[in-house]
């Protein structure tokens, strides 16, 4: 058995990674795409690696695009297998892919105006809506911790990883020359604190681990601290100084962990009366397919939930805006209000112009509260560059910019490597840190080692490993 890092090796986005089996049996584990990275990250979506009408299966971990945005080019270019994915996973993965077509043909329309420009031919768009659509046909729903079988050699199970709604880890067993061979891929590992949904569950003894890095050299501060941060943020910027406070928030998960929190706030009784607008078509489907998906929550908020027959994200003053036209009136709005918008990076989508019409005085506040890669407007805001480009035009940074880590959907690298400690690191050969930066992942590599494991190896794009 042969794997393949086609994506996230040495890098956070474009999970991809490729296992040929001895009979020549091809599985794909994810098939994300590359974000973040400017004009690079095009030519990485445009070209795989691999064939992909070679490929025979497709096991998809969660419906994050930087985990499964490019499977509508995967299918436009041939690829005729089944894509297995939990339930909650392919009832997101219809809204965000398609969301996600709709994305790049309106980016190469912009992309192509620049290229004529130049003198550059033209480009077509990745994939369209259209193709995103076709796509979902070769879905196949498999429930958590059953095994499934895919021949006679191979079959694999998902468990919870807790990251986002119908999120897996992808436990897979090849059985080659009478030998079985146990692979695990870790995806992204959720956090055992996570306010929506369940911890991340053990998982079954592995002889080879596929282990995200994102936040391997990082602690988050606790959960319960993010709270009360948030809450100071709102009433120091709306209620102080009049201004407003944008949330730069990804639209699956942190989206509706924000909204949930400022839910408890408003039944406490300690939110200020201020409008909370969530700007985003995406985010408003999303958090009704959330809803949807119960089985995926944990205790806690079930039974917040049964507490006068509670929403848990819904409340007084808050506001879902898809029309385009009331999303640039909230702009006009002259009163403090809470805005949240996606992308999670702030690198597309409707909170750019947010942040560029805020931007500029010293009463709002641009709260950042995930992940963003180095080069991503989010990214330039986070490290405090105090000039951004915004639409080709450059701003100074007067707004207040703060950063909550604990509202991360990432595990941090005690987190991770608990997660890891149901395992018996005797028994495991080999362990491939993916979706990290470099840097990162050469001091978890540190971590791992410390905690008994051996044998790791940090691969580069393209790099095959026999196992």
């Amino acid at each position: 058995m042969q794997i393949t890092f086609h994506g996230a090796a040495r890098t956070v986005t474009g999970s991809k990674h490729l296992i040929t089996t001895n009979s020549g049996l091809k599985i794909l584990l994810d098939c994300g795409l590359f974000q973040g990275m400017g004009a690079e990250a095009d030519v990485l979506n445009r070209h795989f690696g691999f064939n992909p009408f070679d490929v025979d299966i497709l096991i998809l971990s969660h419906a994050h695009i930087d985990h499964s945005g490019l499977i509508p080019k995967l299918v436009k270019d041939g690829f005729k297998g089944k894509i297995y994915a939990t339930p909650a996973t392919i009832d997101l993965c219809r809204l965000m892919l398609e969301d996600s077509g709709s994305i790049q043909e309106a980016d190469v329309v912009y992309i192509n105006k620049r290229r004529k420009r130049r003198g550059e031919s033209a480009l077509k768009a990745l994939y369209s809506e259209e193709d995103a659509i076709k796509a979902m046909k070769f879905f196949k729903p498999v429930a958590y911790n059953s095994w499934f079988n895919i021949n006679d050699e191979v079959k694999f199970q998902f468990t919870d990883s807790g990251h986002v709604l119908g999120s897996a880890a992808v436990n897979l067993v090849v059985k080659e020359d009478g030998i079985e061979k146990r692979l695990f891929f870790s995806a992204d590992i959720g956090r055992p604190g996570d306010q929506i949904l369940r911890k991340p569950e053990p998982f079954p003894q592995a002889d080879y681990i596929i282990c995200e890095s994102t936040y391997g050299n990082r602690l988050h501060e606790p959960v319960k601290n993010a709270e009360g941060r948030l809450l100071a943020a709102v009433i120091e910027t709306c209620v102080e100084k009049g201004g407003k406070l944008v949330i730069p928030a990804f639209s699956l998960d942190r989206t509706q962990e924000l909204i949930y929190a400022l839910d408890r706030m408003e039944h406490q009784g300690i939110l200020p009366p201020i409008k909370v607008f969530v700007d985003s078509p995406l985010s408003v489907q999303t958090t009704r397919v959330v809803e949807d998906h119960i089985e995926c929550f944990n205790s806690e908020l079930r039974d917040y939930m049964k507490k006068g027959d509670q929403r848990p994200f819904f409340f007084k003053n808050l506001h879902f805006v898809s029309d385009v036209e009331e999303s640039k009136a909230i702009n006009l709005l002259k009163e403090p209000c809470i805005i949240i918008s996606s992308s999670g990076m702030a690198e597309a989508g409707r909170i750019k112009h947010h942040i560029k019409n805020v931007i500029s005085s010293a009463n709002n506040t641009i709260l950042i509260v995930g992940y963003c890669t180095p080069t991503s407007l989010g990214g330039r805001l986070r490290a405090g560059e105090p000039e951004v480009r915004i639409f080709g035009e450059t701003y100074k940074v007067r707004a207040r910019v703060e950063t909550i880590d604990a509202y991360s959907a990432h595990a941090d690298y005690n987190e991770m490597i608990q997660y890891l400690s149901c395992q018996d690191v005797n028994q495991v050969k080999k362990l491939f840190l993916v979706h990290g930066e470099y840097e990162v992942m050469v001091e978890f590599k540190e971590k791992l080692l410390d905690a008994g494991y051996r044998h790791i190896m940090i691969p580069e794009k393209g790099e095959s490993v026999e196992l």
